[in-house]
């Protein structure tokens, strides 16, 4: 049995990023994937947002994706949580799975996830993808450096794709990374602490590490 059909992954928003996502780590043949989402699915997002069809429309996303990945991948378990990520069950959820895929679009459960995934002590793969900016970053179970050593907190002026928008490739080039990070971390690879970039308009990608911060509210020294 190989050590990804035992692999336990939950994936934090089936939207834009939590799609494409999704797909490839079933097709890469992740035992279980668990996701969740209170939002339904809407005409508007069909172009980015690729488990989706028309007839899906209105139905919950859980429910949806669910569907879309077992007809994809039938061996693997999905696990569908159609709840929103809150701080009265973030811990728990990321608890019950080997690591964590964050794939929402603001950023206050980008905080959550992070703050969550460190309480669980379950590593977290985050991404996020506004206009033509794409990013992944991937945060070890030990959480140092985490998302909080980028971001020390929620930015005043935080916009979100919904609010300025999304190319609709740049999602799925952004997923691609996020869910190549996850399944090197499930297969033992060393690929915490290093923040991948991504311009759509000029092609370029860059990675840097990120150096973790002692005064770190969440993996610092008085934390």
């Amino acid at each position: 049995m190989s050590i990804l059909s035992t692999a336990r992954v939950l994936v934090v928003g089936v939207g834009g990023l939590g799609c494409p996502a999704s797909i490839v780590l079933a097709r890469a043949g992740v035992g279980t994937i668990g996701l969740v989402d209170d939002d339904l699915v809407d005409v508007t997002n069909l172009h980015r947002q690729i488990l989706y069809r028309e007839e899906d429309v209105g139905v919950s996303k859980t429910l949806a994706a669910s569907r879309a990945l077992t007809a994809l991948a039938p061996q693997v378990r999905i696990e569908a949580h159609e709840t929103r990520f809150l701080p009265m069950n973030a811990v728990d959820l990321a608890s019950r799975y080997d690591l964590v895929v964050e794939c929402s679009d603001n950023f206050s459960t980008k905080f959550l996830a992070a703050d969550a995934a460190h309480g669980a002590h379950r590593p977290v793969v985050h991404a996020a993808a506004v206009r033509w900016y794409g990013t992944a970053l991937a945060v070890g179970s030990a959480g140092k450096p985490c998302y909080r050593c980028l971001f020390e907190d929620i930015p005043s002026d935080q916009v979100n794709s919904a609010e300025a928008g999304v190319i609709g490739p740049m999602v799925g080039v952004v997923a691609a990374a996020q869910a190549d990070l996850a399944l090197s971390a499930l297969l033992g690879k060393d690929v915490f602490g290093a923040l991948f970039t991504f311009d759509a308009k000029t092609l370029f990608v860059r990675r840097r590490r990120i150096e973790p911060r002692s005064r770190c509210a969440l993996c610092g020294a008085r934390a």
